[in-house]
């Protein structure tokens, strides 16, 4: 184990031993991925919006697995889940169980009703089922939460770069997004799965090397679990059934099963990616395989938090400042144990920016199909030729992009990622969930409801979130940490006042502001579909008349109860979406003519 001595500022700059040879692995990370955008995009045209945004519905099971395992982890959970470990933990391992389980309810409930109506974007799916309002309402949603969310997924790996180099994190973000851009831009879908199959396994490999150099460094794995055990990070599941516990088993399982299914099942950017396999069965086999490889490599992340302990268990990073911000810990602790070895900290940092460029690229891709198929094509009736779709595809990828770039100078003044990310996207999350939940499971609510119960969900949850994070920054609502100590630091550093916070404020701030955020997303889907419910409930009685949704839009288990329309016809419009023909027509703009010819002659 590397022995630190001398300041701490003269520390920081000698554990910055990036040279020339990482360097080049970096760029010839961002290189390959370059060249694959040159390949789908010049070499194999995309001729067709389909082939661009879908791949032509003929992808395959694995490199498509690989690829939702890329796009969904992020720079913000390779940095943020070591930290968590290190302060909190790892209570938070148990959320791997809500990850099999959501697998099970997505794999019956919600997939086989999109695969089945064959879509682009999961939002058209509201439209046939309600209208176009609903429809809007989700497109937006989903658009504001990619807004927010892509800036602080760039930011995270710069600041992982800035650490391991000095370089300034406004200078490499923008080189990097370029980048992304033109591969995304250029290759559309297929360019985006087969760069991240191969920032995939930049990942695995990023975080395996650092597991095992790390571990042999401090002494082997039983001084790992030794070190953490004595802290008390090592923790059985906490069953105690209080909500404003910040993890328990309760809050994990069931409320991470519902944050899990909303990321996964009805978020545009990761249904893409299923409904470009050509068979449901082979869509249900990508859920299973990214439910092992997401757990796998947070496996990764959380013994790399349990490493960053046992490194500096008698040393915190935090207190001296070695480590500037929490989110920069697993980044010191490579410069640590990798920095003497020419190359291994450009393949971790590599890895980082795979992370945050696969996410990135996804966003992208699945932005310019919800732009065509739920902004454009419901509200303008002129056709679009294949020129005009790719051009307007590719000019939202460059501007999204952009608007991303810029937005990093916002979330720099934010604070520790994991917990903050979770926290804003449950204000949307919870409301779609609950909308896209209602057209699934509820055939009795109607469009009015949903739109109703969505708009309430997300006014609801946007105060209790926004209001809840405003207490934290004010250090109204703490939570307490594991034991950090400084007393065998053998380097100079300062001590910085800490501001004395006051232990009983927290009781006078309200319960409902102190309860887990674990819990969002559950809370805003359940408020969402109850209005929904209500005011559905209210508009019969009123004798507003709503016609039952078709089988087809239902889950298979609900379609065993649902009766036919009361008056049957031989329209294939009504027979396929059970509404009036003029509604239909209404509603069925953008969808593709051999979706619904084959959905009626399967009715």
């Amino acid at each position: 184990m590397n022995e630190i001595n001398g300041n701490v500022e003269d520390i920081v700059i000698q554990m910055r031993r990036f040279t020339w040879v990482d360097y080049v692995v970096f760029v010839f990370m961002l290189a390959i991925s370059a060249v694959v955008g040159v390949y789908w995009g010049f070499m194999k045209k995309q001729t067709t919006q389909t082939d661009y945004l879908l791949g032509g519905r003929n992808m395959k099971v694995v490199p498509v697995s690989m690829s939702l395992v890329a796009s969904f982890v992020s720079g913000i959970t390779l940095l943020g889940s070591p930290t968590e470990v290190y302060m909190y933990g790892t209570q938070y391992a148990y959320i791997i169980g809500a990850i099999f389980l959501m697998s099970v309810i997505m794999t019956q409930v919600y997939l086989p009703v999109f695969h089945q109506l064959k879509l682009t974007s999961n939002y058209e799916y509201l439209s046939i089922r309600f209208d176009n309002r609903v429809r809007l309402f989700g497109s937006i949603l989903f658009a504001f939460t990619l807004i927010g969310w892509l800036p602080i997924v760039i930011y995270v790996p710069a600041l992982a770069f800035n650490q391991v180099t000095g370089i300034g994190i406004h200078v490499i973000t923008p080189i990097v997004c370029l980048v992304c851009i033109f591969y995304t831009s250029a290759g559309g879908l297929q360019a985006v799965v087969w760069t991240d199959v191969i920032q995939i396994t930049a990942m695995f490999g990023a975080m395996a090397i650092v597991a095992v150099k790390g571990t042999m460094d401090v002494g082997g794995i039983g001084v790992v679990w030794q070190r953490n055990m004595d802290s008390g990070r090592i923790e059985a599941p906490d069953w105690d059934p209080n909500p404003l516990t910040r993890h328990t088993i309760w809050s994990l399982i069931m409320g991470g099963v519902i944050y899990w299914l909303q990321a996964n099942a009805v978020n545009q950017t990761m249904v893409q990616r299923y409904l470009s396999l050509p068979t449901l069965r082979g869509a249900k086999w990508a859920v299973f395989l990214f439910c092992i490889g997401i757990s796998l490599l947070y496996c990764f992340c959380l013994y790399c938090g349990l490493l960053i302990y046992a490194r500096f268990h008698d040393c915190d990073p935090l207190q001296t400042k070695l480590a500037k911000a929490k989110d920069q810990l697993l980044p010191l602790l490579v410069m640590d144990v990798l920095g003497d070895i020419p190359g291994l900290p450009g393949v971790f940092v590599a890895g980082i920016f795979s992370a945050a460029l696969s996410s990135l690229s996804t966003s992208l891709n699945s932005m310019s199909a919800v732009v065509l198929e739920d902004f454009y094509k419901p509200f303008y009736s002129k056709e679009l030729s294949d020129r005009q779709t790719a051009w307007l595809m590719r000019g939202v990828v460059i501007l999204l992009g952009a608007l991303c770039v810029a937005l990093v100078f916002i979330v720099e003044k934010m604070g520790t990622i994991l917990q903050l990310t979770m926290t804003l996207e449950s204000m949307t999350m919870g409301p779609q969930l609950g909308v896209f939940t209602m057209g699934i499971l509820m055939p009795w609510v109607d469009a009015t409801g949903a739109l109703v119960g969505g708009v309430s969900g997300l006014m609801i949850m946007s105060w209790w979130c926004l209001t809840a994070q405003l207490s934290i920054a004010r250090g109204e609502i703490t939570h307490a940490h594991k034991p950090l100590t400084t007393l065998g630091c053998h380097y100079n550093y300062t001590v910085l006042e800490t501001v004395a916070v006051n232990v009983g404020l927290g009781e006078q701030v309200n319960p409902v502001l102190r309860v887990s955020y674990m819990w969002y997303t559950l809370a805003g889907a359940v408020v969402t579909m109850c209005v929904g419910a209500a005011v559905s409930r209210v508009n019969r009685a009123r004798g507003k008349p709503h016609l039952p949704p078709a089988p087809n839009l239902l889950a298979p288990q609900i379609r065993r109860l649902h009766k036919e329309p009361p008056h049957p016809t031989e329209d294939p419009f009504i027979q396929a979406y059970g509404n009036s023909k003029e509604t239909c027509l209404i509603n069925t703009t953008s969808i593709n003519m051999k979706a619904i010819k084959e959905t009626a002659e399967n009715r």
